[in-house]
């Protein structure tokens, strides 16, 4: 059997930590662009997008919400940054058992950043917009992948995880909240 290889459309967003001043404005546009309805509120533990920091050393390093993972890793490694240690999660992106960062308040179940996706769409995502120091720049670049097979499966998988762990009811709740978004 051959993999088909199609175009892919990959979004992301380039963060340069020198020009990062810690003033959590992506925090805050992230939050109110993600409440339902748009804008209706502001709650930075909804954002998709943190900010760690470290005032007295002034150092802030966004980081953005990557995939959910079901366990937590095994790598506990140590960064020292102008004399001070971080362990490998303060700059994780990921969604994990091990911490709260980058889970939706209410139900509990994971974030992960969207670039923003609406109707119609926008040239960005909020977050750089609204970076005055543009530590925050979005790049588009298009790559050759394979088709992916067996993506139901993961959805079913996935599915069935999240109504182990957080109940049906609370799902659906969730799901329902987000359709009426937007």
């Amino acid at each position: 059997m051959t993999a088909k290889k199609k175009k892919k459309i990959i979004k992301t967003i380039k963060i340069d930590v020198d020009k990062c001043n810690g003033c959590r404005a992506c925090e805050v546009v992230c939050s109110a662009f993600h409440a339902a309805p748009r804008y209706s509120s502001n709650n930075p533990s909804r954002s998709r997008i943190r900010v760690i920091r470290d005032p007295l050393a002034d150092i802030y390093v966004p980081v953005y919400a990557g995939e959910y993972t079901p366990a937590e890793c095994t790598g506990r490694d140590r960064y020292t940054i102008d004399g001070k240690v971080y362990d490998e999660c303060s700059f994780c992106r990921s969604s994990c058992p091990s911490r709260d960062l980058f889970k939706e308040p209410d139900s509990g179940l994971p974030l992960k950043c969207d670039m923003c996706e609406s109707d119609p769409p926008l040239k960005e995502p909020k977050c750089v917009t609204w970076c005055i120091t543009d530590a925050l720049t979005y790049e588009e670049r298009e790559e050759d992948v394979e088709e992916e097979e067996g993506v139901q499966e993961e959805i079913e998988i996935g599915l069935a995880s999240l109504a182990n762990k957080y109940g049906l009811d609370r799902i659906v709740d969730t799901v329902a909240r987000m359709s009426r978004k937007g």
